[in-house]
């Protein structure tokens, strides 16, 4: 094929939200990084036919209906998905190849960009921007939610993380998170979000998370995430059975944090659990000196400073 595109969009960690609407016109708000070494890659040339190989191939489908119908593309393309980000686990899967399709298209048929309203196109960013932001640019991502009128949470502040911290990942494949219809329910079915908790939450992000990341002082930086994970936990609890929807993973973080982690929480609805190490001789050094729950499987990676990777080729002569 004479021209294709590739495009690889990172994960991203839900580290928290600073608010929970209460009433109309209240904003969400949250914090997050997106991470390296997982992410979902696809490309998409044209060709005589329709083809999709490769995971996801319904929602991939999909996808490239709407878009194409949306930017009145009629012709027709050869979609492979060589890996994907682990559907409804914490680290914003469904956002990430809705992206990756839309900007991939976008790209192959020299439309100009375009993230935000493809987002909102298919329903993704309604509540946390965080996995919209980091397909431009990557650090920890601070979005103060909607605003009237706005399309996508609007981000306050991007601060680049350190690049010798490392995040201790702890998956249960066993189980998901909340999610679709089962989300917007439990939702409906929680208490307000108290105003003095998200006084608090607010004042652990400005005055101990976004000092610490530019002070490079980890343990500052893990007593905040863990105070907003806490708080947030808590209040989640209810619907999620528990501060951590998984057993297997709440104790193996648990003792992530015994052997000298810092920052323990969990991603969105999880199950997906997390932690931090200064360097990832000292991430080894943990990860080594523990036993995963039964179930549980660790994963060290560095968090990511960048957005996604495309890369267009035509007649063999790549540029990105």
């Amino acid at each position: 094929m004479s021209e294709s595109v590739t495009i690889k969009v990172p994960a991203r960690l839900h580290l928290g939200f600073l608010d929970i609407p209460r009433a109309s016109g209240d904003r969400f708000g949250s914090v997050g990084l997106p991470i390296e070494d997982i992410a979902t890659v696809v490309t998409i040339a044209r060709a005589s036919k329709p083809e999709i190989h490769g995971a996801e191939a319904i929602r991939v489908a999909q996808h490239m209906t709407t878009f194409c119908n949306h930017l009145g593309i009629a012709a027709h393309h050869h979609v492979t998905v060589h890996r994907t980000i682990p559907s409804h686990i914490g680290l914003g899967s469904g956002t990430q190849i809705a992206l990756a399709i839309s900007a991939a298209l976008r790209t192959l048929h020299h439309f100009e960009p375009d993230i935000v309203n493809d987002a909102i196109l298919l329903g993704r960013g309604s509540r946390s921007g965080i996995g919209i932001a980091a397909f431009n640019e990557g650090g920890v991502i601070i979005d103060a939610g909607k605003g009237h009128g706005s399309a996508a949470p609007t981000v306050i502040s991007r601060i680049a993380f350190p690049e010798t911290w490392r995040v201790i990942l702890v998956f249960d494949t066993s189980t998901q998170g909340i999610h679709g219809q089962e989300e917007i329910e439990a939702f409906k079915a929680l208490p307000p979000f108290p105003v003095e908790i998200s006084a608090l939450i607010c004042r652990h992000v400005v005055m101990s998370l976004m000092p610490a990341l530019m002070e490079r002082n980890l343990p500052l930086f893990g007593q905040a995430v863990q105070a907003i994970q806490d708080e947030i936990g808590r209040y989640f609890a209810p619907a999620q059975g528990g501060i951590f929807t998984s057993r297997s993973v709440e104790a193996t973080i648990h003792r992530l944090a015994q052997a000298g982690a810092t920052g323990i929480g969990q991603s969105s609805w999880g199950p997906t659990g997390f932690a931090f190490a200064a360097s990832q001789k000292q991430a080894e050094h943990i990860v080594n000196s523990i036993t995963p729950d039964a179930g549980a499987k660790i994963q060290i990676v560095a968090g990511r400073n960048a957005g996604a990777e495309i890369t267009h080729t035509l007649l063999n002569l790549a540029r990105a």
